[in-house]
């Protein structure tokens, strides 16, 4: 039924925003500082591959999403090619990778507002989960409209820091920690200062800064016409990691040198206040602060439609699959804010280890999503020849691509496996997959009619 059908509200300009939003967040404006402490300059070297192959996942989804009319998402495209099983296991682990990922956001939410306001941090946390909700439940076009304001405060705020680089570099601006010069970026120690092993160690952080470039997938059900906005949207992401990653990234150690930032604060913050602007806390923290709003509000769309099309497919309860009168998944909507309410007062007891941890989970669970295109990419160019041939929108140089993408994947999860911060969640993550495959064995025999033992 025509209710039932997830309605097509999204415009070209909400798309390209939501690829921007997607792939400018808490990542950015908050790990940064860490992942620079780790790496040093060479942190530039890891945004740029971690985003090449990001770039290339992207082309294979795309190329995958119009080659059918019907895809709604990966999974379902993970179903045609690897399997319902692994379709399952996808779905519900996107949903997880989210309702992770905007744990972390909502809790940052409330801490952003004690910055002006002294009350309790669950205050604020809980009326913006309650603003995003009533908000995403009127309409697709709100979560469009949402995405396309928030995203559009983090451009302005990295075009500021860009040109106010440029216009110190050109004058020679003299600040606390010295001149601003591009030779800030090597002569403390040189582009390796904490060698190849701090270089290793950041591409956990990269990666978590990359997550949510996806949306374009998720979203591509409800853009008015993908066959033009989705190509468009991906076409433009290395032109989006150059200018607003990397070029982010030099401003900022033209103006810090990367020994004057600290892992434990923004270093937009710090860049900011350094060069005189005497509100400049103020205006980064209501920045951070829309930031944190706008990953969680991309949490709420994403989960909610990851709920809906499992539920269509019977891989989670009907009522998921059920949609308003305004055509949203009203019911994953609700479920996917309650899950987050309570995820965020369990990290409110651990404030200090949650957000590493909750990253942590999140990369790794984004890796595997990531994974699951490639190589259903890999299936889809070995066996359906006549839809490669018909394709508008080929992706490059594949299949020898995808593999050294894979390759990379497998590398990153070694080094979080050998990093002790990382090693615990990287453990425990295993324990979310074997529960899903094991969920997802059930599920299949349950299609099938097979009575579940103990209950036929």
């Amino acid at each position: 039924m025509a209710q039932q059908e997830l309605k097509r509200e999204l415009e070209n300009r909400h798309v390209q925003l939501i690829a921007i939003g997607g792939t400018i967040g808490t990542g950015l404006f908050l790990g940064s500082g860490k992942a620079i402490q780790q790496a040093g300059p060479s942190i530039i070297f890891a945004y740029l591959i971690v985003g090449i192959a990001v770039f290339f996942v992207m082309r294979a989804l795309g190329e995958l999403l119009l080659s059918k009319a019907g895809y709604q998402s990966f999974t379902d495209i993970a179903e045609d090619y690897l399997g319902p099983r692994v379709a399952f296991v996808t779905g519900w682990t996107y949903w997880f990778c989210w309702i992770m990922t905007a744990m972390a956001d909502v809790i940052a939410v409330g801490i952003y507002i004690q910055y002006w306001f002294d009350i309790p941090q669950w205050v604020p946390e809980l009326i913006c989960l309650i603003i995003l909700l009533g908000l995403n439940l009127l309409t697709v076009k709100n979560f469009g409209e949402l995405e396309f304001w928030f995203a559009l405060i983090k451009v302005v705020t990295i075009l500021a820091l860009i040109a106010i680089g440029i216009v110190l570099l050109i004058i020679g601006f003299k600040t606390g920690a010295g001149t601003v010069s591009v030779t800030n970026i090597w002569k403390h120690g040189g582009l390796f200062p904490n060698g190849v092993s701090g270089f290793l160690l950041s591409f956990q952080m990269v990666v978590f800064a990359f997550v949510g470039v996806e949306l374009v997938g998720v979203s591509a059900a409800e853009t008015s016409d993908p066959e033009k906005n989705i190509p468009s949207a991906i076409n433009k992401i290395p032109m989006r990691i150059l200018f607003f990653y990397v070029g982010a990234i030099v401003a900022l150690l033209c103006i810090n040198p990367w020994t004057e930032l600290s892992p434990g604060e923004s270093p937009f913050v710090k860049t900011f206040a350094l060069v005189g602007i005497p509100i400049a806390a103020g205006i980064i923290n209501f920045v951070v602060l829309t930031s944190a709003a706008s990953a969680c509000n991309s949490g709420m769309f994403s989960t909610s439609r990851i709920l809906y099309n499992l539920g269509k497919k019977d891989q989670a309860p009907a009522p998921f699959a059920r949609l308003n009168k305004n055509h949203v998944p009203k019911n994953g909507l609700l479920v996917s804010t309650l899950v987050l309410s309570a995820g965020a007062l369990l990290s409110k007891l651990i404030p200090e280890q949650a957000f590493g941890i909750v990253t942590t989970i999140s990369a790794i669970c984004f890796i595997w999503v990531w994974g699951v295109v490639l190589v259903s990419h890999i299936r889809y160019k070995k066996t359906q020849p006549n839809l490669q041939a018909a394709s508008k929108f080929k992706a490059p140089f594949t299949p020898f691509v995808n593999y050294a993408v894979l390759v990379l994947f497998a590398a990153i999860l070694v080094i979080m496996l050998i990093a002790e911060e990382t090693r615990p969640a990287l453990l425990l993550t295993p324990l979310w997959f074997i529960l899903l495959f094991a969920l997802s064995y059930s599920n299949r025999r349950k299609e099938a009619g097979v009575p579940v033992q103990g209950k036929g």
